[in-house]
């Protein structure tokens, strides 16, 4: 299999930068997703990586090897794409073995390659059937299966599943993450869902304008984010911001008012805070509860059911909307006044640069107080 490297890899189309000095090194055998919003350069990033696109500036290794004067079939790897471009009047089998014909294999080679990847994917039953004859989760492995009957060092995904719906989206999820399993191959997956990305990387970098914003484990991502982009792209709904002021500084962490009548004591690095900063409070909707008690007073402005839970969005007094988390079963009405309780383990500030202040050990535990009128 193979390690991807890049260092310092620069895109430019004519005057226009849009990848700027990326350095990345991806595992051997790790399966990373790139994700970002519209625009960001994910999915020019994964094609500089297939070849399809030359780098304007840096270098770019496979397996230890550069390629950046290397055309895509020298680069030995496999492209899934967005359309699963199959070719109507071929058979699946036919589709599968195309590229391996124009590669001059044996019959023999030919047949071994496709019903191993038939096989791998669920697939031999239909190996007679025409495009039109399957479902869009069919289509989509026998795109697949094209990639694998290639036999390649590195597997690249561009929003595979994208076109499909929604339950398709998690069966085929599921699918190419076992896929990864059984094989044990190098694997770039780029796409804009971040459940996708959540569900299905070893690690995850988030893009945003051409640039690395943060490189890691999906559960690192989440609960520690390097800025204030990282923390509001990964989770969904995103994680809620409150305008803060530093109120108190300590060894170990800070004081913070939050909608100018509740401090929040949180477990970071206090280095370089003042009292009197400005700031901004992050809390995700699932560490926050609204009910007949708690810190913030509100109004619920809006009610998403989604069966197992809802989502309030709630209009603080004095302060933003927030997305709150609740119960399926819990009891709440639009226009109604409540109080929102903030969880006490779950806190990030960060910075007027946008940074995250660093946490001290663990998540912690957060305490709260009522900010003394004057105080």
């Amino acid at each position: 299999m193979a390690e991807v490297t890049l260092k310092g890899v620069l895109k430019d189309f004519g005057s226009t930068r849009v990848i700027h000095g990326v350095d990345l090194q991806i595992k051997d055998r790790e399966l990373i997703v790139f994700v970002g919003p519209s625009g960001c350069g994910k999915s020019t990033l994964l094609r500089l990586i297939a070849g399809l696109e030359d780098i304007s500036g840096g270098d770019m290794f496979i397996d230890g090897e550069c390629v950046n004067q290397r055309s895509p079939k020298e680069r030995k790897i496999a492209m899934v794409f967005q359309s699963y471009a199959l070719y109507p009047h071929m058979s699946v089998y036919e589709n599968m073995a195309f590229g391996l014909e124009l590669s001059k294999h044996s019959k023999e080679s030919i047949k071994e390659k496709v019903m191993e990847a038939a096989r791998i994917l669920e697939l031999t039953p239909l190996l007679e059937r025409k495009p039109k004859q399957l479902s869009g989760g069919q289509r989509q492995r026998v795109a697949i299966g094209r990639a694998i009957v290639r036999n390649p060092q590195v597997f690249l995904f561009d929003e595979p599943l994208s076109n499909l719906d929604a339950s398709l989206r998690v069966q085929m999820r599921i699918e190419i993450a076992k896929l990864h399993q059984d094989m044990d191959v190098t694997m770039v997956y780029v796409t804009h869902d971040q459940v996708e990305a959540m569900t299905l990387a070893d690690r995850i970098v988030v893009l945003n304008a051409g640039r690395i914003e943060q490189v890691g484990s999906p559960l690192e991502l989440y609960h520690r984010p390097r800025n204030k982009f990282v923390a509001g792209f990964i989770g969904s709904p995103k994680m809620n911001f409150i305008e803060a002021k530093v109120v108190g500084v300590a060894e170990d962490g800070i004081e913070v008012s939050v909608v100018g009548s509740v401090a929040v004591k949180v477990p970071v690095d206090p280095a370089g805070l003042s009292v009197g900063d400005s700031v901004e409070y992050g809390i995700r909707p699932e560490h926050m509860t609204a009910g007949p008690e708690g810190e913030l007073a509100g109004k619920v402005e809006v009610i998403e059911e989604l069966g197992e839970s809802h989502f309030l969005h709630v209009r603080l007094v004095n302060g933003p909307l927030v997305t709150v988390q609740g119960r399926g079963d819990a009891k709440a009405k639009c226009g109604e006044s409540c109080m929102v309780r903030l969880d006490r383990s779950h806190s990030h500030v960060f910075g007027g640069d946008g940074f995250a202040v660093s946490k001290i050990g663990t998540l912690g535990q957060v305490e709260m107080t009522t900010v003394l009128e004057g105080a």
